[in-house]
Formats: C-alpha cells, structure tokens, sequence
C-alpha cells in the first residue's frame, strides 16, 4: 500500500473552535475561548465535625463570579470518630485482623494454597462463611449486582460512592496462561513466517512473560479465548454498568480493553501509534526543535514537504494531498495533535498496521498478511466498546477505562480518546486513566488536555501511580528495551503531582476537565486539598474525585465525603470461589501497604478504644 493511500485514508479535519492563549507560570497553554459556568453551591457540612472553615476570595471561572466567596475546607484524618462512624465494631475487629494478618510473610505467599485447604477441610459453606467473616468481607461488596446494594446504600449514606468491578477472574496455571497470550497474541502471519515481519521485541508476544498475573498489584487479569468469551465480559460489563445506574445517580463503572477482543490489535495498534510518534520526533530533530516540549514542537509545513520527498517517501504532489485537510496545516505548521490526526482507526484495521522506517523513509506492512477473521475480530473489539460507552450514556454511570500494560496501552489510551471524543460532549461520561509511574505520563496528559480543549469535549482522567511496575521492570530487562518506570518512588511523586497540578489548572480555567485523585497516598490528598482551596475549586462542582479501594483507607475516604467532597470505592464483586485469584493479590498488596504504614491499625485501635470507654460496645451505625 503507497503512503498517499494510506494518509489519504486517515487524513482528518481538526475541529476549528477558536482559541485564545492563557498565561501562566512558566507554562503557555492555548484554550478553547467558550467556558461553561457551573452554578456554585455552599458545600454541605452540617453535623461533621471534620472540618474548619475560612474565608477565602474564590478564584472565579468567568467574570459572574469575582465577588463569589468559598469557605477553605480543612480534613482532620485523625478524628476517628467522624472516620469510622460507617462501622461497627465487628467491622472494626475485622479491619485490624485482617491488616494484621497480611503482615506475615509466610501466610501472603501461601495465602491460595491456604485458602484451597481451608475449603477442603471445612466443606464450602463453612469456607464461605470464614472467609465473608474475614478477607472476602473486607475487600469485596458481595457475589452479585443486588447482594451489593446495601453496602453501596450504605456508604452514600455517608458520602461514599462507588465505582463497581467485577472481579471475576480464571483461575489459570501459569502454563495455561502462558499458552492463551501466546495464541491470542500472535498472528497468523507471525506464526506462518516468524522472522519476515518488522515488529519490535517489546511490542510481540514473549512466552515468559505470557503470564500476565505475575509481578501485578489489585488489577485483574484477562486472558482471550474466543469471540463467545469476549461476548460474555462485555455482558458482564453491561451488567455492571446497569447495576452501577440503578444504586447511585453518579456512580462509575470499570471496564478494561483486554477483556473485549483479541489482544492481538492492541500490541500491533500501540506499535503503530509508537512509531508514528517516533517519526514525527525524528522530523522535530531534523527542524531543531526535538529539545522543546511536546505540544511546543510544531513542523513548519514547507520543509516537512521538502524531507519527506527527499526521504523518497512521496512525489511533492502526493505530499501536498496529504496535509490539505479543512484545518490540517493552514497555520503553516503542524504539531503533534494534528499528525495524530492522521490515524483514524476507524477505517479498515489492516491499513494501519504500515508504518515508517526511519532508515529508508518507506512506509513498510508491520505484517505480511492481515487474515479476513482477525479484521473481524477487531471490528468487534471496536464494536463492544462502543455498546458500553452508549450503554453507560443511556444508564448515566460514567465509564471507568482502567490503564493495562505498556505494550498494550498506547492503543488503549487512542481507543479510549475516540470514545471521549464522541461521547464526552456535554459532560465527562468516559475517563481515561493515567499512571504516573511511567516517564512519559506527563506528556500523555498535557497532549490529550491539548486535544480536549481543541475539540471543546470535557477531558476526563483517573490518575493512579500504576499496578504493573514490577513486571514491566522484569520484561523490558530481560527483552531488552529501557525501562518505562521512573527511577523510583520520589521520581513517581513528583510526576503524580505535576499530572494533577496541570489538571487542576485546567478545571480553574475552564471547569470542563475533571479528574479521580485515586490515592491512598494521605499527603497526595492533602496537597490536592490545598490545591484546590489556593484555586477556589469548590468539592460541590463535582469536578475533582477521590477514590479508594473498599476495605481500605476509611480514614481519608469518609471525612472527604461527609464533608462534601466527591469520593468513591471501587467497589469488587463477584462469587466466593471465582475471586479468590483477586483477594490473594489483595493479600500481597496489603502485605507492603501494612509493614510500610502503622497508620490505619493505629487509627482503629484508637476508634475501638474510644467507644469502649464512652460505653458504645454495642455500636450500629445510624443512617
């Protein structure tokens, strides 16, 4: 296929909202001119005792509210009265046994081998009912949508929402993991000619590390085996989606691409979007402006003309078909997002698998053949994604994407960015997540706020530090390409905050991004709080999040949601037996959280101290 095919193929109008530049410290951002003001409301704290207020002059959205005044709001994580008042005191025992129990080493790493025999030797029902009693009853709501809804009921009692998973996962050996990724995610063509293709080493399947579970904190773990299975999950979803609307009127509901199609699309797709990026910064460095930010490099459009026809990628006339979109290269340059533009991945899936090489400016077939059936299963994919979206439009949840893999993810974020491109028009319905352990999440945001502000749709993100990072560590050592991890804990800090700061600013300027603070992280939250008192951005506009994991860090999420701010658990479900594969990741994570943190035992130990002295023995919740 010649490249002016393939471009012509993709070559796309960029939306022509007006834009107007923004100042501010040390940054320049371009913005869409239109704003949409958002009526203030006082924020409600009657009988919480959690918090202190002053005035303070609110940094206005438009001109309308200059003189509008917003008490600052200070948390006290430490009133456990206020952060416990959700349980009772069995809950309370159960929280300090369990976190206790995960503390010791032998127990985490034999904690499946444990659990096996405990159903053995006590039969399921009483297995069952050990383990409600204990880890199952902390971590997860329930085995079905409706057995969830009084715990869900519960918590909006107290101003906590949720953000329903389903957390049903296979319970596979590692060889049958390894043997499903590597069916799923090789083609036919790889398989037929193995070395004829031009695919990278971290973009292919490797057998050892075809066991996606290893190495992966509280994240669940999808395995494809056919059309039928991925039919199911999307069932599931829907399900979710629908049980998440009939509990709450804003609730949230996670979904993950690699439980929708054949994972194939998303290593070959992400290859793809990856060297494209990468020949637009090979072109930047031609022009002497690879060293400026991302969205600061913009191709002067002449001489990105004149390389690519002598790289012999094109005639000059074919070239010049390409970039003559409605707004593609009228400003005589073009940046990242227009290039971007380019792509479209909803046109025939085999044309894009062509990609540049940077030695002989061809474009090259990633592939050697692209089979009728796996066009098919990727039109698919595209397809049940689409019927969540819409599905969660018609039930008024918003959809939860959460982040997968390095080597999947570039696809997952472009698929989930079309997704808020057409449903995102009127109000964040999808939200992409972002993890800051990566290197490059910074520029993933900062480029997809950009598009955001362009196209005028709301911008919707879930920041989180990231569940992979010791798998991904593993495999790009062992394979051979640089690690996409920061460096270390300080290093992923720091990009978290300068993720969220960036955000944040763009919610005081224009109120059409909204973000999840999802953290357990204590000093994260506070700092988001302080933000947002310097920046007058009230918990009632409903624009910042906070989220948590049920079972854990009831000491920030409750005092945020009874003093008004919007807080959620995700929320896991599912039968006793079909999600012990997540409760024993739950059980090592807690292992690192437990030994690293004293905070949460002290805290109830405290709480069930207090209530044994004021004589509340007996206590029940009242709501």
């Amino acid at each position: 296929m010649s490249y002016a095919k393939f471009v012509s193929a993709f070559a796309r109008a960029n939306s022509g909202s007006v834009r107007t530049l923004r100042i501010n410290p040390g940054r320049c951002r371009s913005t869409v001119a239109s704003t949409k003001n958002q009526e203030e409301k006082e924020p409600q704290m009657d009988g919480c005792t959690v918090v202190e207020a002053e005035p303070v002059e609110l940094i206005s959205e438009s001109k309308n509210f200059t003189n509008t005044r917003l008490n600052r709001i200070h948390i006290d994580f430490d009133n456990t009265q206020e952060a416990y008042k959700s349980k009772g005191n069995i809950e309370l025992l159960r929280s300090l046994m369990v976190f206790k129990l995960c503390t010791f080493d032998f127990l985490v790493e034999k904690n499946k081998e444990l659990m096996e025999l405990s159903q053995k030797v006590l039969g399921q029902w009483l297995f069952e009912k050990m383990m409600k009693m204990t880890f199952y009853g902390q971590f997860v709501a329930g085995e079905d949508h409706n057995s969830i809804k009084p715990l869900i009921q519960k918590n909006l009692a107290f101003g906590v929402g949720a953000v329903l998973d389903y957390s049903v996962e296979e319970d596979l050996t590692q060889e049958e993991a390894e043997k499903k990724e590597m069916d799923s995610c090789v083609s036919e063509a790889e398989k037929e000619s193995p070395d004829a293709d031009h695919r990278e080493k971290k973009y292919k399947a490797h057998r050892q590390f075809g066991d996606r579970r290893g190495g992966v904190i509280s994240a669940r773990t999808y395995f494809y085996a056919d059309e039928a299975k991925c039919d199911n999950q999307m069932e599931t979803f829907l399900n979710c989606i629908k049980a998440s609307g009939g509990a709450s009127a804003d609730g949230f509901s996670a979904i993950k691409m690699t439980a929708l199609g054949r994972p194939q699309f998303l290593l070959q797709f992400s290859e793809v979007l990856v060297k494209w990026r990468r020949f637009f910064n090979f072109l930047a460095a031609k022009q002497g402006i690879s060293n400026m930010t991302v969205l600061e490099q913009k191709l002067e459009l002449e001489q990105l003309k004149e390389s690519l026809a002598e790289m012999g990628v094109g005639a000059k006339d074919d070239i010049e078909n390409w970039f003559t979109g409605e707004k593609l290269g009228l400003s005589g340059t073009i940046d990242l997002l227009d290039w971007n533009s380019l792509i479209n991945d909803t046109t025939k899936m085999s044309n894009l698998l062509m990609v540049p090489n940077l030695e002989t400016g061809q474009l090259e077939p990633l592939l050697n053949m692209f089979t009728t059936e796996e066009e098919r299963q990727m039109k698919r994919m595209l397809q049940r994604v689409d019927i969540l979206a819409k599905h969660a439009v018609e039930n008024g949840v918003r959809l939860m994407v959460d982040a997968e893999q390095t080597y999947f993810q570039p696809a997952i974020s472009r698929l989930t960015l079309e997704m808020q491109r057409k449903f995102n028009r009127e109000k964040p319905i999808i939200f992409n997540t972002y993890q800051c352990y990566l290197k490059e999440a910074y520029d993933n945001v900062t480029v997809d706020v950009e598009l955001s502000r362009r196209e005028g749709w709301y911008f919707g993100a879930k920041l989180v530090r990231g569940a992979y990072m010791y798998q991904e560590r593993d495999r790009a050592k062992e394979i051979g390409y640089e690690d996409p991890i920061n460096p270390d804990y300080e290093a992923t800090n720091m990009m978290y905050h300068k993720c969220l700061e960036y955000v944040l600013e763009e919610i005081e300027h224009s109120r059409k991004a909204n973000i999840m603070v999802a953290t357990h992280n204590e000093d994260t939250v506070k700092y988001t709080l302080k933000m947002m008192n310097e920046m007058g951005l009230s918990p009632t506009e409903n624009k910042v999040y906070f989220g948590q994991l049920l079972g854990m860090c009831d000491q920030i999420s409750f005092p945020l949601g009874q003093a008004g701010f919007p807080v959620y658990k995700y929320v896991p479900y599912g039968p006793v037996n079909e999600v012990i594969p997540y409760l024993s990741r739950r059980a090592q994570e807690n292992r690192g959280f437990m030994k690293g943190s004293q905070r949460e035992r002290s805290l109830l130990w405290k709480e069930l101290k207090r209530r044994v002295l004021e004589g509340q023995i007996f206590y029940t919740p009242v709501y």
